[in-house]
């Protein structure tokens, strides 16, 4: 898939994803340092006011789902998070977060990333590395399926 493509296919399934109600934005489309971002507010707190990790946890999957998406053919492969973890490292209640997704390792069937979240002073708010997996997709799958 073109790069343009690629933006224009997650542009365009962008409204129908967690990201929509959720104000989460692509900032960056670089396989080498895929960026998401968020304006933290009342749908991102847990009980207590603070920033869900969960939400942290979202947030470094998707730039690394996608980082991985963007760095292979989706026309003959599909990808799939199997493994994520997530050190939450400071606490938020307001502000902007961005998760950028940066590869350790990218085989033919199993890519690595480490995902640094930060806030808007570049603080470190949370350190991650996900594990995703590609395989071939399936040639009786509909489109967007498989």
């Amino acid at each position: 898939m073109e790069p343009s493509e690629f933006v224009a296919f997650v542009e365009r399934a962008n409204p129908n994803t967690v990201f929509a109600p959720l104000g989460i934005r692509v900032c960056r489309y670089d396989p080498d340092a895929f960026q998401v971002t968020l304006d933290i507010d009342h749908r991102h707190h847990q009980h207590l006011g603070m920033l869900h990790g969960g939400v942290s946890a979202l947030l470094a999957e998707s730039a690394a789902s996608m980082a991985a998406a963007a760095s292979v053919d989706m026309h003959a492969n599909t990808i799939a998070g199997v493994d994520l973890n997530a050190t939450h490292l400071k606490g938020k209640r307001s502000g902007t977060i961005t998760a950028t997704a940066r590869p350790l390792f990218r085989g033919k069937t199993t890519h690595v990333y480490a995902i640094d979240i930060v806030d808007e002073a570049g603080d470190l708010v949370c350190a991650a590395r996900c594990t995703i997996a590609v395989r071939p997709r399936s040639t009786a799958a509909p489109e967007g399926e498989g």
